[in-house]
């Protein structure tokens, strides 16, 4: 097997996210997918057809592990000796308040610097202007 295996994101559809896993070679590895360390049931490893070495890669998202907050599905290739190797991550946020969301920090940051951007602009005009 290759060590230059990579692992895609296509999307995420009806609870399954769903993935390409390439430069596996004639055997995918083992996979497993892992929530706060804990292994979750159901990841499937396919052939893609008509492309060699390639494998459609499928996690279903069990509802009962979804809860407020932040959720980072891991998804890790089982090594031998040195210990996993992670190939993937998914996250999902469910019920956060959007004054509580990595977005809205964003956000807040971009008006700041355009706020900042417009005050450095006059302060150079000003500046020029005295000169």
């Amino acid at each position: 097997m290759s060590d230059c295996v990579k692992l895609s994101q296509t999307r995420i559809r009806a609870g399954v996210w769903e993935g390409i896993l390439s430069g596996a070679g004639d055997v995918p590895p083992a996979l497993e997918v892992a929530l706060r360390e804990r292994a979750l049931a159901g990841l499937s490893v396919t052939p893609v057809a008509g492309r060699s070495g390639e494998y459609a890669v499928r996690v279903p998202i069990p509802a009962d592990v979804l809860s407020e907050g932040v959720q980072t599905f891991l998804i890790r290739r089982k090594e031998d000796g040195a210990g996993d190797t992670v190939l993937a991550h998914f996250t999902i946020i469910t019920g956060v308040a959007m004054e509580d969301d990595l977005r809205a920090e964003f956000d807040l940051l971009r008006a700041e610097l355009d706020m900042l951007k417009r005050a450095f602009r006059r302060h150079c005009l000003e500046t020029m202007a005295q000169g």
